[in-house]
């Protein structure tokens, strides 16, 4: 069962959240499939050249696509209470309050479907009362874009 958040001032946004099934083949290796858990309530901004380190000059013209965002809750955890490490998550489909999908491919194989990001950075901003009031993520695109295809 998908749940879905609600939203509000804080949290605006809505976005979709995937976790994986493992299965392991007879010679050893791993194949995710990937399902969706659930739609969280978020904001999510693009990251400005502040969030880096340092700024280099460099004739290489790519786009480096990060996302600040603040959840709710805590994504490492599924729906059905299942633990999963941060590179077992995928978050796509971020849409605004219209619902209106934001962040989107512009070319190749997936043109105008939802960009697939990983989370790079999750933690918890604890409020003054010593209580977890959200948690703060750095996203960044995925290189497979078709992962979910």
């Amino acid at each position: 069962m998908v749940d879905c958040e609600s939203t509000s001032f804080k949290f605006p946004m809505l976005a979709d959240i995937y976790h994986p099934t493992m299965e392991q083949s007879a010679y050893g290796g791993i194949s995710k499939t990937w399902m969706l858990d659930r739609t969280v309530a978020g904001n999510f901004i693009p990251a400005g050249a502040e969030t880096k380190e340092e700024l280099v000059v460099n004739i290489d013209l790519t786009q480096e696509s990060l996302i600040l965002a603040r959840v709710k809750t805590d994504l490492r955890i599924s729906e059905r209470e299942d633990n999963n490490a941060l590179t077992s998550i995928l978050i796509t489909n971020i849409r605004d309050i219209d619902n209106n999908v934001i962040y989107y491919e512009t070319a190749g194989a997936r043109e105008n479907d939802p960009t697939i990001y990983e989370i790079a950075t999750q933690q918890p901003f604890i409020g003054p009362f010593g209580k977890i009031e959200y948690y703060r993520l750095v996203l960044r695109r995925s290189d497979n874009q078709g992962v979910l295809g």
